[in-house]
């Protein structure tokens, strides 16, 4: 190599792929004339970076290293991006395998971007909390925290084949000023520094660090020169970091072009002192021509000598060599963005915030959450920033309301009606260094919410906000989320209902007696929880082929909207909806809180648990016989049918009885003698929109049933007579209607609050989806009424039809099943219980079903895709819905529709097996 070749090699020179070919002609023309020996890429975009990279290493005749700080990920320095979390979220982490994880896969990024050097990891130890250029960079204030971080993250990346820098040397964590617009000062002592901020380089050096960064820092202590920055001192260079830590990696300079550099005015003195100072690269010099005629005059001169511009070219060579620049390929770019954002990466993000967040505060172990039955929780938003994610999360766990005013008294007086507030702060997550503090006055009504009220502070910022409290004293629970985005938002709603467990610890001392390490940890209650299908053995990718089938439906007007969701091992992989209310040009979309009649669910979702319990307190069995729960079947031909017949559709009761037919005039409209448009205490049932139905005909279908014949033979005959009975049965047993009991019972503590006969009463018509256009009962648009008229003639409330719901709370109650019996920290039912009841006692008769539940087909026809586990259950419902469960597998299936809108007969849903296609899709989407 001629000396210009050499002396080239010392530069990386800062590129920037959103400049356009006029910078990039620049940057080319400096490799070609001076030999430069890397690039450092700011700002752009991935593809035009990988473009420009492959522009610039054809021009140069020796392969460049290819620099950037891609700290916590690509976004970092360019948009569109994956990121994982800032290190000060990394550092509440204990599990350091999980950092190792992050260092391996941002290393795979870089490198497929071309990047050999990534200036990371921050081994800085923050105990300064307004340090405004470290602070979220850092892993956090602890040195042995630092260390085992900054050491896992830089395996990690090496191992990807990429080359880690430990930055800022000799430690730039206590600086209360900005290095990029002038030189802070480190004011410790010699003995501080060498017990503390060089704690983790030795450790790194000692396992095979690639290399160091030395920072634009005033450190008296170690360079007497006042104003003499660290990067130019030999002291700190050469006989700290290379003799005294025994460092033979490759040296890199901060920015040189940094200001507050005294005694260097000309151009290329400061890089010739960088140099001469044990520096290998001189990185962003200011005038590189200028630089590069210095250093060669030093060297004619004798000044540099050969030895020691051979000693860092060979460092710089070798570096290149162990990257693999001797095999350089060009980057390809077609699906460079899709492989930067790689579902592996997302999940490693999810986990990476379950791990972190972190509770500090926990009076009365208000979390996570419990007895929601006895909960009216309200969340206030705090700060500049969106939370709505974070709320929607909340409120797929129970009814939590948005509560804001315009002053303090009036948000007060609001909250007066709940007894718990969920208080989120939150700021921009745009970057690491926007604003984290509470404003005067956020604490004034921080302080005053918390006077009168139980509160769960949750802060999305990272934890030094939490020295703005001079008090924590009357709140209740403190949660530190460290971040606004919107995988922390979701996570950190999670933990609050303990759908996760509690993990994290803090990475630095925030006051008020919370010091690092500190987090308290809880088990999780096994609710649903929400995430990626990674994480349970399912592919994303396979799941997404649901869309193609559920928007066919919907184009071949088989149902107008679709409600679908699929959770595995207790998490919800796919949660989405499809389509519209009707098929009317202005319908409402279909949205998570829109709310279906389920029909025959109900059978499962209401009746059954309350007869599982019934059961389980020896109230009744299996083998309890009508006669024995209802008198008036004494005499009668059914008195000797048990509920295990009944349930299992094995009691040779007649499939349906139209009640409704017999209170039709003669032009089949319902008739005057049964039904008014006004209501009275003699017509009080409510049918639907201003018609109402004598009180006194629930009894004439009770008669109905009971008088009826019997079915010839033993035979399976899906029927719904035996929930007409049930229904009395609890409702006098309890003295309490069937709608009053599921939600005392049920609902309420599961969280289940979009589940209800007659939504009417309780949503507005916008949220519930009508069923049908009713042209022989009611003759109007069924909307928020049952759709089965004999549930509508028991007021809406039929043991077998009457529920409304949508697909997350459907989802819970058959997670609790699946649980057998434990949902959210408590015990509804015993598993031998819910055993009892998902056995199938007549297949041998060729009848499938279970005791209430159905069950998977014997032969070829069932209700199944046919790729289920025999001790799978489920139902499905004539309005076009489907719930089922399967234990071996661990999945939940939801799907709710009304494909009975306009027009309830033809039911093309279940000629093209809709329902069952997707659930044979979800099986083959299992990777595990």
């Amino acid at each position: 190599m001629s000396l210009e070749e050499k002396v080239g090699q010392l530069f990386m020179v800062q590129a920037f792929s959103n400049q356009g070919l006029a910078h990039e002609n620049i940057t080319s023309q400096l490799i070609t004339d001076y030999h430069i020996g890397g690039i450092i890429f700011s700002k752009g975009d991935p593809v035009n970076q990988a473009k420009m990279n492959n522009v610039l290493q054809k021009a140069s005749k020796i392969p460049l290293l290819i620099g950037m700080d891609a700290e916590w990920g690509l976004s970092m320095r360019l948009d569109s991006t994956y990121a994982f979390p800032w290190n000060m979220t990394l550092g509440a982490i204990k599990d350091n395998k999980l950092i190792e994880q992050v260092g391996k896969q941002l290393g795979e990024h870089c490198k497929r971007l071309g990047v050999t050097f990534n200036f990371a990891p921050v081994v800085d130890i923050n105990t300064n909390p307004i340090n405004p250029i470290i602070g979220n960079r850092s892993f956090g204030e602890d040195r042995d925290n630092v260390t085992e971080k900054a050491l896992a993250f830089m395996k990690g990346m090496q191992e990807a084949g990429v080359m880690a820098n430990a930055k800022h040397f000799p430690g730039h964590g206590d600086t209360d000023t900005d290095s990029h617009k002038t030189l802070p000062t480190i004011h410790f002592d010699e003995k501080r520094i060498d017990s503390v901020e060089l704690y983790p380089y030795r450790k790194l050096i000692d396992n095979g660090l690639s290399s160091v960064m030395v920072a634009h820092l005033n450190v008296p202590a170690l360079e007497p020169r006042d104003g003499f920055p660290s990067s130019l001192s030999y002291n700190i260079v050469t006989n700290i970091l290379k003799n005294e830590l025994h460092f033979k990696g490759l040296i890199y300079t901060d920015a040189l072009n940094m200001k507050g550099v005294a005694n260097y005015s000309e151009p290329g003195d400061i890089d010739l002192a960088a140099f001469l100072a044990g520096n290998d690269v001189l990185l962003i010099s200011e005038d590189v021509p200028k630089a590069v005629t210095k250093l060669m005059e030093a060297y004619n001169a004798g000044i540099v000598t050969e030895e020691r511009l051979a000693l860092s070219v060979k460092k710089i060579l070798q570096a290149k060599y162990k990257v693999g620049l001797n095999n350089y390929k060009p980057i390809e770019t077609k699906h460079l963005v899709e492989d930067l954002n790689r579902i592996q990466d997302e999940v490693l993000s999810e986990i990476l915030f379950e791990n972190a967040i972190t509770v500090i505060k926990n009076k009365e172990d208000l979390l996570p959450i419990r007895a929601l039955e006895k909960k009216k929780i309200a969340y206030v938003k705090l700060g500049d920033d969106d939370g709505s994610i974070f709320l929607d999360e909340l409120q797929k766990y129970t009814k939590v309301h948005e509560v804001s005013a315009d002053n303090l008294d009036e948000l007060i007086t609001k909250l007066s009606a709940y007894t718990t507030v969920i208080v989120g702060f939150h700021r921009s997550n745009e970057s690491p260094w926007k604003s984290y503090e509470f404003t005067d006055k956020e604490l004034v009504w921080l302080y005053e919410i918390a006077r009168n009220n139980k509160v769960i502070l949750d802060i999305f910022v990272k934890p030094y906000a939490l020295l703005n409290l001079t008090t924590v004293e009357n709140i209740e629970s403190i949660v530190v989320s460290y971040q606004n985005s919107k995988i922390s938002q979701e996570k950190s709603a999670q933990l609050i209902f303990g759908a996760i467990s509690a993990k994290g610890m803090l990475p630095v001392s925030v006051g008020n007696g919370f010091v690092a390490g500190d987090g308290i940890t809880y088990a999780n209650l096994s609710r649903l929880n929400y995430g990626l299908a990674e994480r349970v053995g399912m592919s994303t990718e396979k799941l997404n082929k649901l869309d193609s089938i559920a928007n066919y439906a919907i184009s071949e007007k088989m149902t107008p909207g679709i409600q679908l969701l699929v959770a595995r091992k207790g998490k919800v992989i796919y949660n989405k909806n499809f389509g519209t209310h009707t098929y009317a040009k202005d319908s409402e979309p279909v949205t998570f809180d829109d709310i279906y009649d389920v029909a025959s669910l109900t059978k499962i979702l209401a009746t059954l648990p309350l007869l599982m319990e019934l059961n389980e307190n020896k109230v009744i069995s299996l083998d309890t016989k009508l006669s024995e729960i209802l008198p008036e079947y004494l005499n009668s031909n059914k008195k000797n049918i048990t509920l295990k017949k009944m349930l299992s559709h094995y009691a040779r009761l007649k499939p349906w009885i139209p009640f409704y037919y017999a209170t039709l005039d003669s032009s089949k409209h319902p008739d005057e003698k049964y039904y008014r448009k006004e209501y009275s205490k003699k017509f009080s049932v409510k049918i639907a929109n201003d018609l109402y139905m004598r009180a006194d005909y629930q009894d004439s279908i009770q008669k109905i049933i009971l008088d009826t014949d019997l079915l010839d033979r033993d035979a399976y005959r899906y029927s719904d007579l035996p929930y007409y009975i049930l229904k009395k049965y609890i409702e006098t047993y309890y003295d309490k209607g069937l709608d009053e009991l599921v939600q005392d019972h049920f609902y309420e503590s599961l969280g289940a609050n979009y589940t209800t006969y007659n939504p009417y009463n309780k949503f507005s018509g916008k949220k519930i989806v009508p069923t049908e256009i009713d042209d022989y009962y009611r003759y109007q648009e069924v909307h928020g009424y049952v759709h089965d008229m004999g549930a509508a003639m028991q007021n809406g409330v039929g043991g077998h039809a009457g529920i409304f719901s949508n697909a997350n709370d459907v989802a819970k109650i058959m997670q609790l099943y699946l649980q057998k019996g434990f949902y959210g920290g408590k015990r509804y039912f015993k598993p031998e219980t819910v055993d009892q009841f998902n056995t199938c006692y007549f297949c041998e008769k060729d009848n499938r079903r279970g005791i209430g539940f159905d069950k998977p087909q014997l032969g070829v026809e069932g209700p199944t895709c046919g790729c289920v586990s025999m001790t799978s259950f489920g139902h499905s419902g004539f309005t076009g819905t489907y719930a089922w469960a399967d234990p071996e597998s661990e999945i939940v299936y939801i799907f709710l529709a009304n494909r009975t809108y306009p027009k309830a007969t033809t039911n093309l849903l279940l000629k093209e097996n809709i329902r069952t296609d997707i659930q044979r899709l979800i099986y083959e989407a299992i990777i595990d």
